[in-house]
């Protein structure tokens, strides 16, 4: 079997993921309302920036096609946990580019973002609510 990754655990609801292909690391650590000590991104967090992660993926390549400069767009995320059963109940993206561009290429980059391989894998049940911010609006 291939591997796409690995996953270690440390002790103290501590893991190591590592990325075959690169050798690139990641640590996780359970959240401080779920018995960890919250030192690191908690497993539903890797969850809910991977969305934002995977958007901003998916406009790169459509912009890179389209001659669209995305340099410096970030997203900011928040995640909401719902306690019985613990579970992602939301998951907010905030796109913000850092500047604007015209109607054709604003509905390029949203409707691509919109169809993320994140997005579209994540269950009905997670409520996802995405925004787009450019300057001056």
């Amino acid at each position: 079997m291939n591997k796409t990754s690995t996953v270690e655990y440390l002790g103290e609801l501590r893991t190591k993921l590592t990325h075959i292909e690169s050798g690139d690391k990641i640590f996780t650590d359970a959240p401080k309302d779920n018995e960890g000590r919250g030192e690191a991104f908690a497993p539903t967090d890797l969850v809910a920036t991977s969305l934002a992660s995977c958007m901003i993926s998916v406009m790169g390549i459509k912009a890179r096609k389209n001659d669209i400069d995305l340099l410096g767009t970030k997203a900011e995320i928040l995640k909401v946990m719902q306690a019985n059963p613990r579970q992602i109940s939301r998951i907010e993206v905030k796109v913000i580019f850092p500047k604007n561009y015209s109607d054709k290429n604003k509905n390029i980059l949203e409707r691509t973002a919109l169809t993320c391989p994140v997005g579209k894998s994540l269950s009905n049940e997670i409520n996802q609510v995405i925004s787009f911010i450019y300057p001056d609006e």
